[in-house]
Parts: C-alpha cells; sequence; structure tokens
C-alpha cells in the first residue's frame, strides 16, 4: 500500500487530531504517502441548536463513516467520545491513541476556580453532563447553553458577561491555549464524558493492510478503560441527551471504573465506582450500569430524555 487517506472534520481540533495521527503514522512507515481529506458532518452544519435537541446517532461521524465504507478515505480519525456504543455495520476501531488528560477545566475570569465563583455565576457549557454535576456541586449556578468549536467558544465567552466556561482539557491544550486554564476539575467533581481526551481511529472490518498500519497507534491501557467506559454507557443507553459520566483508569492490572447519573438540575445524582481485573473491561461497565440501574438510575434517565427532546 502506497498510499492513504485519512477522513477527518475541518475544525481546529479535528484537524490537530488527524495531523498527530497522520505524522505518527508517517514515522512509523516512511514509504506510505498519508493524505488528509476533510468531510463536513451534520454537527458542524448545525450550531444554533443545543446537542441534545438534535440527537446524537453519529451526528459528528455518519458523514465521515459513509465514506470510509465507500472507500473514499481508509481510515477515519475522531473523537473518541463522538463515537457511538456500536459501530456501523463494517466498521471497527482499529485503534486508541494514548489519552491526554480527559478533565474538564474551567475558564473564568480573573482566573477564579470553581469555588471562588461568585453566587449566581453564569457558567456556559453545551454538557447536560457537566450541567448536572455543576448544579449538584454549586446549585446557585446559572448554566448557560454554548456551542460551536473550541475557538469559538472561546470567542463568544470573551465577548459576553459569563462568569465561566466548562471545556475538555484535551481539546483546550491541543490548540495550544492552556494558559487560559483557570482550572483543573477534580473527577470527583466532573466525572467526564465516556471516552473524553481519547482519539478514536475507525477503520473498516476485515481490512487487514490498515489494521496492521493503524495497530502501530493502539495504546493497550487506553483502550482497556475506553473499553469499560463504552460498555458503560452502551447499557445505559446514553449519549448527549442524557447526563452520564464514565471514566476509567488501568492500575497493577485492576481497572477500576467511576460512574455517574443525574438529573438535569442535579438534585438527583447516582455516583459508584467497581473495579475488576484489567482483562474484563466489557463487563467491569455493565456491572457498573446495572448497579446504577438497580439503585434507581434508569428513573433519572427517562426523565432527563423526555426533558431534553
Amino acid at each position: 500500500m502506497n498510499r492513504v487517506i485519512i477522513g477527518t472534520r475541518g475544525s481546529d481540533l479535528a484537524l490537530w487530531q488527524a495531523e498527530f495521527v497522520r505524522k505518527s503514522l508517517q514515522t512509523e512507515f516512511p514509504d506510505v504517502e498519508f493524505e488528509t481529506k476533510i468531510i463536513r458532518t451534520t454537527g458542524d452544519d448545525v450550531l444554533d441548536v443545543s446537542l441534545s435537541k438534535i440527537g446524537d446517532k453519529g451526528l459528528f461521524t455518519r458523514q465521515i463513516e459513509a465514506q470510509l465504507l465507500s472507500r473514499d478515505i481508509d481510515l477515519a480519525v475522531h473523537s473518541l467520545k463522538d463515537l457511538q456504543t456500536e459501530q456501523p455495520e463494517g466498521l471497527v476501531i482499529g485503534a486508541v491513541c494514548k489519552r491526554e488528560r480527559p478533565n474538564d477545566v474551567l475558564i473564568s475570569r480573573d482566573n477564579k476556580s470553581l469555588d471562588e465563583l461568585p453566587h449566581g455565576a453564569k457558567v456556559a457549557t453545551g454538557s447536560l453532563r457537566r450541567r448536572s454535576q455543576l448544579l449538584a456541586y454549586r446549585p446557585d449556578l446559572q448554566i448557560v447553553e454554548i456551542r460551536g468549536n473550541v475557538p469559538t467558544r472561546f470567542r463568544k465567552f470573551d465577548e459576553s458577561d459569563l462568569d465561566g466556561m466548562i471545556l475538555a482539557y484535551a481539546g483546550v491544550e491541543r490548540l495550544g491555549l492552556g494558559d487560559r486554564v483557570s482550572q483543573l476539575i477534580p473527577t470527583d467533581v466532573l466525572i467526564p464524558a465516556v471516552g473524553q481526551g481519547a482519539v478514536a481511529i475507525e477503520i473498516r472490518e476485515g481490512d487487514g493492510d490498515i489494521a496492521a498500519i493503524v495497530s502501530r497507534l493502539d495504546d493497550i491501557t487506553t483502550r482497556k478503560c475506553i473499553t469499560a467506559e463504552r460498555a458503560f454507557l452502551q447499557r445505559l443507553e446514553g449519549g448527549c441527551q442524557v447526563p452520564i459520566g464514565g471514566y476509567g483508569t488501568l492500575k497493577s492490572d485492576v481497572l477500576t471504573l467511576n460512574g455517574f447519573v443525574g438529573a438535569l438540575d442535579g438534585k438527583q445524582v447516582f455516583r459508584e465506582t467497581r473495579q475488576a481485573p484489567a482483562d474484563e473491561p466489557a463487563q467491569l461497565g455493565l456491572g457498573l450500569a446495572e448497579e446504577l440501574i438497580a439503585a434507581g438510575a434508569d428513573a433519572v434517565l427517562s426523565e432527563s430524555r423526555a426533558a431534553a427532546s
């Protein structure tokens, strides 16, 4: 194989991720030409409606996956948290790159932390997961909807009267905006989105040549963690429309998964932690989901879906 075409969205962050993958593969395979192709997605075109209202089945991936299946591209690079928990027929995750810090961060005026924000402060986020956990932590906060890519959100924030804004650390850092971070929020305050901070490489099932190429970038620790997280999310049938968080860590062959389910107003939240051997990530995710369901999380999720639709 002499030429490989990489499909990606056109946002600054997506292009950073695609270029990271392209350069990494080019280093591994200097005799192969790696080319990037930008593909627009539904999520890029609909910017005036909240993600929870649009629905989330392939919002940022569908058009890219269609070109992968039609062989117009050879592999696709995604933010892993954008991928559906079940891959479309004929596609698989060929590699998961080593994860960046999965934390959320606060961008604020005068470098204030969450605890230092004034009573009734206005904080922007486009995520129901963040909204729920923020209100559980600080019920006095006013949560404001914000959409757009990372630079757009920074522009909107700078031009607004907002007191703070919540973003993923990975996107802020990768775009060289780390000096704007006021606080790296601990995961016991905001459990991250499933797959947050990880880059996924999607390929066609059965494409042995491409599978062999991208396998060089597969990070086994990250893959085990996100496998547990995605099993957790899939069992809860979650996505952008419901407040769910999941974060897995691996240490000494023990996989630990922290899970969160909450009401939109933050008044009812479920948080649990479960551990399992590192070679049982999917079972760990399913087990933690069942534990939260048994505790009553399914009722909260049903209410959240109804309220968000």
